[in-house]
């Protein structure tokens, strides 16, 4: 077993491994392409012949990034859900592939993803020139490096190139939402409102957009004041399918006296809608629909959402999914223990909900603050008034 070089032209080598054919044991030659100086080569040779003798050598293909992407699109299908399988296909075909698609997936290093990366924060939009965003350049590297260590696993690369690069930072965005006037003001101004009950559980309840969409009246009871999370509407380019809340599990939400009214009413409401086009209401109806009770898609209602604002005017311009946050806010502002606002907000952990609304908690430990040296003096006192 040894390599050799041959020069092709200058600063390009051809790299031939000599080696034996393990079922035939017939001496067989893998060369593989190299651009560099002589000393480059050589080293690149040794590795080579290094990797031949310890079992790690994999022999060289023609298979492009972009095709071997293609097939793991196609293997990861089943393993990711819809809406995450269309965000994966849109980001290898528009972001990826246009850079490094055309590279043999041997032959991927380091500095070429590195150099890819750099290119798309400065030019990687396709329409309108300019480049990607930090957030979208750092969902490029989580996926190719995802990928590719399937690629190793399948034992198509020995290593995985993406490991040794470094995403671009992302830096933390803005939390923009609804003080509690806001929030009042915002509330008398939806009255009446298609979109009503979708923000009074959204800033009251601090539901989802795709949890208000699959709601049904069979997960409220009223009586009890509360309801429970079961189910999250996702669309996708096929249509609204139906799934598990975000966080994996389903979870109960305990409603407040204003929210139960308002959804007593509403189901009246929307019975009384339904009889004109001939149906009856029932618990296995959903609670937030279109006039005829046919499902509202997750899209529909930010769209709403967007209409509303602009109609409004007074409100400053924050996302639907930004009531949610207003909800948590209100909540840790008002000192309800992070655990509880954790479980009512549906995440997966605590340490979540500080990360996010860290912003919170400056006010909140300075509240501790003052309680604690309240108690500390009335205790001290209690003991000065003793002596």
């Amino acid at each position: 077993m040894k390599g050799h070089l041959h020069e092709r032209s200058p600063g390009h080598w051809a790299i031939i491994i000599e080696m034996r054919d393990s079922a035939t044991g017939r001496r067989k030659r893998k060369w593989h392409s190299f651009a560099g100086t002589k000393r480059q080569a050589q080293v690149e040779c040794a590795r080579l012949v290094s990797e031949v003798k310890v079992g790690t050598y994999v022999e060289p293909s023609k298979t492009t990034l972009g095709q071997f992407l293609d097939r793991w699109l196609d293997d990861v299908r089943t393993r990711v859900s819809p809406k995450t399988h269309e965000r994966y296909t849109q980001i290898c075909q528009k972001n990826i592939a246009p850079l490094l698609g055309a590279i043999p997936l041997a032959k991927l290093r380091p500095e070429q993803i590195s150099e890819a990366y750099a290119k798309a924060l400065a030019s990687g939009r396709l329409k309108g020139g300019g480049g990607l965003s930090p957030r979208t350049v750092r969902q490029m590297h989580a996926i190719l490096k995802s990928a590719l260590s399937e690629a190793v696993k399948w034992e198509i690369l020995v290593r995985n190139p993406a490991s040794a690069v470094r995403g671009p930072e992302v830096g933390r965005a803005v939390m923009r939402t609804y003080d509690l006037e806001q929030t009042a003001e915002l509330i008398e101004a939806v009255r009446g409102r298609r979109i009503f009950i979708p923000t009074l559980l959204a800033v009251l309840g601090g539901l989802r957009r795709g949890e208000i969409a699959a709601l049904r009246w069979r997960d409220i009871d009223l009586a009890a004041a509360q309801l429970a999370i079961v189910q999250s509407a996702e669309q996708t380019k096929t249509g609204v399918r139906y799934k598990e809340p975000k966080s994996g599990r389903g979870r109960t939400v305990a409603l407040s006296a204003t929210l139960v009214t308002e959804l007593r009413a509403h189901r009246v409401q929307q019975a009384q809608e339904l009889l004109q086009v001939g149906k009856r209401l029932s618990d296995d109806d959903l609670v937030v629909t279109q006039a005829d009770g046919s499902p509202l898609r997750p899209h529909s209602l930010g769209q709403e959402w967007v209409r509303f604002l602009a109609r409004y005017g007074a409100l400053p311009r924050i996302r639907f999914h930004d009531l949610r946050h207003a909800h948590a806010t209100h909540l840790l502002a008002s000192g309800v223990h992070p655990k509880v606002a954790s479980e009512r907000l549906g995440h997966s952990k605590v340490a979540i909900t500080l990360d996010l609304y860290s912003h919170v908690l400056p006010n909140m430990q300075a509240d501790a603050a003052t309680i604690v040296d309240g108690a500390l003096r009335a205790a001290l006192n209690k003991r000065g008034t003793k002596g």
